[in-house]
């Protein structure tokens, strides 16, 4: 009877394992269109939301669009009895620290966090930009209405924490809105160190940079493609890690690129009608986001944006020129769209935030043997573990074999010279925790 008892909790936890859950259809579901236009609509209304503008107007500036931000997430907090910690985290900036702080100013961000039931200090972030420019970035008075860049990205954070503070979650959710960034990544910054100091464990930080325009300048026009772009390594690894890696591989195994391919496998499962394109690049090339900040001190982060740029809508002074109307207008947005990639981060929180946390330390070996060998530290709420693997020239984790609530397991005839491999912790709801990339040698 103890013989078949097990069996049935372990095909149990199989089952939750290979399982959609359909909370997470709900969540989609739930994302409003309707509600991410009211709020791009309110964001660009503001006239401008440059970094050095006015703070004290209530209806003009970066002061009056922060004080709403604010607003709505404490509205948001208090139709879930209390459930968010609402707050602005602040750093001044001197004159003259870069050549776009034409003036001393305070960097403002807007903080929305819900705790976590079981690990408080354990922390998936979504972060949308409250700042916008026009083609001089130092002119601080002229319209600048920044509707895609980035009111989207702040509208579909604003959006995900209204749907998501209905839920409970193991883990905190952070819902950030930033400033700062077209002056040089300030508020992304200036969080990152805010959390080193309280020593947030931060899992990831999703930062959406524009996710509402459909027409590119290339005249493609997608309703369903959009990019996510990470980093290969972190920036601090150690001078022993990378010489590792280069016997061992991983030179595209990071722990940015890990949440990137988890979004990825996220919408591919419950949003297949959207096509998730991943990007091996930090950025786009040579130009920045407000994930960057995060991942030079050490934190995992990404960029969720639309494919299909249009850049005579970004950056520019509103003017017809050519019979081309420049400028980051309203009617540009495309509200069902940005529905679309909020939906994509919100279910990509709640499963994060429904996992338990990733093995600490996984090995790996099998060096000259026909079988690949693993050992991973125990984790605390987890029901099981599960091994991916996938050729060493695939962008996505391909195959993956569920091995229960054990320790170690050896895959038998698959050569470890063939594949990369990877685990994660399986919860009892079946949400798994992003992929550790093995990060020492069993021997």
């Amino acid at each position: 009877m103890k013989k078949i008892m097990v069996l049935t909790v372990w095909l149990s936890a199989l089952s939750l394992s290979a399982q959609t859950d359909p909370r997470l259809y709900d969540i989609i579901n739930a994302v409003s269109a309707e509600r991410i236009g009211k709020d791009v609509a309110t964001l660009a209304n503001f006239g401008t939301r440059h970094t050095l503008s006015d703070t004290v107007s209530p209806t003009r500036g970066i002061g009056a669009a922060r004080r709403w931000i604010k607003s709505e997430f404490e509205r948001t907090s208090k139709a879930c009895k209390g459930c968010l910690e609402v707050f602005y985290q602040r750093d001044f900036v001197e004159k003259g620290t870069n050549a776009r702080i034409v003036k001393d100013v305070e960097v403002v961000n807007v903080l929305a966090i819900q705790r976590g039931t079981k690990y408080p200090n354990r922390y998936i972030v979504m972060s949308g930009d409250i700042d916008t420019r026009v083609s001089d970035p130092t002119n601080y008075t002229d319209d600048s209405p920044g509707a895609n860049d980035n009111a989207s990205g702040m509208a579909g954070t604003l959006e995900a924490a209204r749907v998501l503070s209905q839920y409970q979650f193991e883990n905190s959710i952070i819902y950030m809105g930033l400033s700062g960034e077209e002056q040089g990544l300030f508020g992304g910054a200036g969080v990152a160190a805010y959390a080193k100091e309280k020593g947030w464990d931060i899992i990831g930080v999703l930062n959406n940079d524009m996710i509402g325009n459909i027409k590119g300048v290339d005249g493609v026009v997608s309703n369903t493609d959009f990019r996510i772009f990470s980093e290969p390594v972190p920036p601090t690894e150690t001078e022993q890690q990378r010489r590792a890696r280069r016997f061992y591989g991983g030179e595209v195994d990071g722990i940015s690129r890990q949440l990137a391919r988890y979004v990825h496998k996220m919408t591919k499962t419950y949003m297949p009608e959207m096509n998730p394109m991943l990007i091996y690049r930090l950025d786009r090339f040579g130009r920045g986001g407000h994930h960057r900040p995060f991942n030079d001190v050490g934190f995992a982060g990404i960029r969720i944006m639309e494919a299909h740029e249009n850049y005579t809508q970004q950056h520019q002074d509103i003017r017809m020129e050519d019979g081309i109307a420049y400028g980051d207008v309203l009617e540009h947005v495309d509200f069902d769209y940005a529905a679309k990639l909020t939906a994509v981060n919100a279910i990509s929180l709640a499963a994060i935030a429904w996992a338990p946390p990733a093995p600490e330390e996984v090995k790996i070996g099998g060096i000259v043997e026909p079988s690949a060998k693993f050992e991973w530290s125990p984790v605390d709420g987890a029901v099981g573990y599960k091994i991916y693997w996938r050729d060493t020239t695939s962008p996505t984790w391909d195959h993956s074999r569920y091995v229960g609530k054990v320790t170690a397991f050896t895959l038998k005839g698959i050569v470890v010279d063939n594949y990369l491999f990877g685990v994660a912790a399986v919860g009892k709801d079946g949400h798994e925790s992003p992929v550790v990339f093995p990060n020492a040698i069993l021997r």
